[in-house]
Parts: C-alpha cells; sequence; structure tokens
C-alpha cells in the first residue's frame, strides 16, 4: 500500500484507504453522484446505497438502522453527544467523563463547564483502566451522561465498559463511549454493553476521511449541533457524503470478515514488538495494560530522550511513527493520558506509539526492532536529560 522504503506504523492515527473500499465508492463519484435528498432517480438511488450502508453498519454493532446518524467525523459524534445530550436534558446539569478521552471529549466537557453543567473527571490506573467502582461513585442524582472511551488512541488499554454501562444503566444515567479505535478490530454489542452513544471512524478502519457515526439509542433525548434541511432524521442538517458513507461500510464489512483472523495476527506482531523492544533496550517500559490492550496497539517510554525527537528521527530512517494522537501530536507537551496515568511530565516526554494494521510484515517489525535500538542509544548520547 506504501512505499516499498518506508515502513508505516502509525495505523491509530489513519489507515490506508483499502483498495476493496475505493472500488465501492469510485461509482458513487461519478456514475451514481446523486443527492440522497433528491427526489429523482439519481438522489433514490444515492439514498439506497446510504439505507444499505446504513444497515451493514448498524447490523456490525447489534443497532437498528433508525440509531444510526452519519456524521463528518469523531469529533464531530463527540460533541454531538455531550453537548446535543446537555441541551435536550437541562435539568440535569453534571458530566462525567474519563481523564483520558480524546481531546474533543475533553474539550466539549470543559465548553459545557463554562455553560454551567458540572463536570467531573474520572481517574485512571497505572494502565489508563478506568474503574467502574469511580464510576458508582462519581455519579449523582443529576448525572446526565457518562463518556468513557472504549480502548485508549495513545496506548491500547481497553476499558471494561461493559460492567460500567451496567452501573450507569442501573441509576438511569446515559452512557457514552467512543469507539473510533475499536470498532472493526474488536466486536462491539451496543445491547450487551449497556452504550446509549456510540462514536465510531471510518478512517481509522481503512475507509475514507470525512465520515463518521453516532448511534444514539432510540428513546434517548438529543438536539442537533447544525441546523439546515433536517438530514439524518433531524438530528444532522448537511448534504450526505455518500461516497464515504459507502465506504465506510465496506469497510465495515471486510473489518468484520477478517477480524479473528487478522486480531490474532496483529497480536502476535505487537508481542514480538514489544517483547524485542523491551528486550533490547535498557530503561524502557511499556505503556498501557500488558494484557487488556488493542491487538494492534505498542506505546513505549524510554528515560533520558524525547518522544517527538525519536519519532524525527525514525521518520527520517522511513519508520513512521507518533509520540501521542495525530490531533495532539503538534503541541509538544507531554500527554494527558500519560500523566494521568501518573507519569511525570520528563517520563511522559520519551514516549513512542507503533499502531500496527492490515499492511504491517513481520518483516517490518524485524527491521524496527533492528533501528530502534540504534536510534534510542544515539538520542541518548546527546541528551540533556542523563
Amino acid at each position: 500500500m506504501h512505499s516499498s522504503k518506508s515502513i508505516y506504523l502509525d495505523y491509530a492515527a489513519t489507515t490506508p484507504v483499502d483498495p476493496r473500499v475505493v472500488k465501492a465508492m469510485l461509482p458513487y463519484f461519478t456514475d451514481k453522484f446523486g443527492n440522497a435528498a433528491s427526489l429523482h432517480s439519481f438522489g433514490l438511488e444515492a439514498k439506497e446505497a446510504v439505507e444499505t450502508s446504513r444497515k451493514i453498519i448498524a447490523d456490525a454493532i447489534k443497532a437498528s438502522v433508525k440509531e444510526i446518524y452519519f456524521t463528518s467525523s469523531a469529533s464531530e459524534s463527540n460533541n454531538l453527544a455531550l453537548k446535543g445530550l446537555a441541551w435536550a436534558n437541562k435539568d440535569k446539569k453534571h458530566i462525567i467523563v474519563s481523564a483520558i478521552e480524546h481531546d474533543c471529549v475533553l474539550t466539549s466537557a470543559a465548553w459545557l463547564e463554562q455553560q454551567g453543567w458540572s463536570l467531573t473527571l474520572l481517574p485512571v490506573d497505572k494502565y489508563g483502566m478506568v474503574d467502574p467502582k469511580e464510576v458508582q461513585k462519581a455519579i449523582r442524582p443529576d448525572t446526565l451522561v457518562v463518556s468513557v472511551m472504549h480502548a485508549n488512541n495513545e496506548i491500547g488499554t481497553v476499558n471494561p465498559i461493559g460492567e460500567i454501562g451496567k452501573i450507569c444503566r442501573d441509576k438511569g444515567v446515559y452512557f457514552h463511549t467512543d469507539a473510533a479505535q475499536t470498532f472493526g478490530k474488536i466486536p462491539i454489542d451496543v445491547n450487551r454493553l449497556n452504550i446509549d452513544l456510540l462514536t465510531a471512524s471510518a478512517h481509522k478502519m481503512y475507509g475514507p476521511k470525512g465520515v463518521a457515526l453516532l448511534y444514539v439509542r432510540s428513546g434517548v433525548r438529543i438536539r442537533p449541533l447544525l441546523h439546515g434541511g433536517g438530514h439524518e432524521g433531524g438530528l444532522r442538517s448537511s448534504t450526505l457524503n455518500v461516497p464515504g458513507v459507502v465506504g465506510f461500510a465496506a469497510a465495515t464489512k471486510i473489518c468484520l470478515a477478517e477480524m479473528k483472523k487478522e486480531s490474532a495476527r496483529l497480536g502476535k506482531l505487537r508481542d514480538k514488538l514489544i517483547k524485542g523492544a523491551l528486550t533490547k533496550i535498557s530503561d524502557s517500559y511499556l505503556n498501557g495494560h500488558p494484557k487488556k490492550r488493542l491487538p494492534n496497539n505498542a506505546n513505549f517510554r524510554f528515560s533520558y530522550i524525547e518522544g517527538e525527537a525519536l519519532v524525527m528521527m525514525l521518520d527520517n530512517l522511513g519508520i513512521a511513527a507518533s509520540t501521542a494522537s495525530a490531533c495532539s501530536s503538534p503541541k509538544l507537551q507531554p500527554s494527558h493520558v500519560l500523566l494521568a496515568c501518573g507519569l511525570r511530565p520528563q517520563d511522559a516526554h520519551g514516549s513512542l506509539r507503533l499502531s500496527l494494521g492490515r499492511w504491517a510484515t513481520e518483516a517490518e517489525i524485524d527491521k524496527v526492532l533492528k533501528v530502534l535500538p540504534e536510534v534510542v542509544e544515539k538520542l541518548r548520547k546527546i541528551s540533556p536529560f542523563k
């Protein structure tokens, strides 16, 4: 998929679009270009494609088609979930989110706090995991929603969202989960996991950028962010990105069909990478849970060096990696996720995320395990921290 000279290990930031997905999308740019809101045959053809796609995606999480709303991004879906709930339920003025959420959840929650809602940030343990008992403790009579991500985008820790969802359900509190990193990678059943609202994004699982979804359980009261023509059941006005929606569904079908085999393959590569790096590099540590983590995520910290310098040196050698999430990587600040896990800022700065995907190979992992120790050693020699 990418240049034979380069090794792409930043799949958690974005994935290449699978050629099979591109093939499914192409007719909807040219021959089947209709607006899904139009009443003529071109529009009806586009609408049919959208509704077929909606069914594929709804079935993937055991939801009803009426509960799937297409958006432009996971950031939009997360904003819509929190703000839309708050505006529709102004009698409940308390929101709970975990300290390791994506920036778009944390900043949406902080914005609502400025508008008069009260906000509780849930702590996490050293692995970045939310304890369901902490959720139970934090819920008050005026709590509206708890938002805890399914798996963390930086360190890969998978949260016990089924337990958290049950606590929320028993207390009559809405439960939202950001599943951008898990949709298409691990099974999701919104009923079994007691999820009321769920966010997912196509470009994290070999679909196109610019299309995502928000699942909203029937009966949940929510208001729109965008007003206009009343698209998506009145919840999200905007002309639908038909090729994007078709691509999202095609990517979903492929991920579901290949999930079991691909998870096992990636898990083996991930474990080889983790074991190799920790064995070959002194003063190196794994961030995130050693077992309850995404099959494609390896996040390390190396003492005495800066992650940004490490990422740039690896890039010069043809290896694409990251220090944190792509959305916040230009900030050059220690990761809020690692700080929430209890790391000191200087330790959090020395982090490296290597995320694997569909075109990652064992030969590439071998090359990384040869290059990475050399690069870390070089940086340590010139480090002001040592």
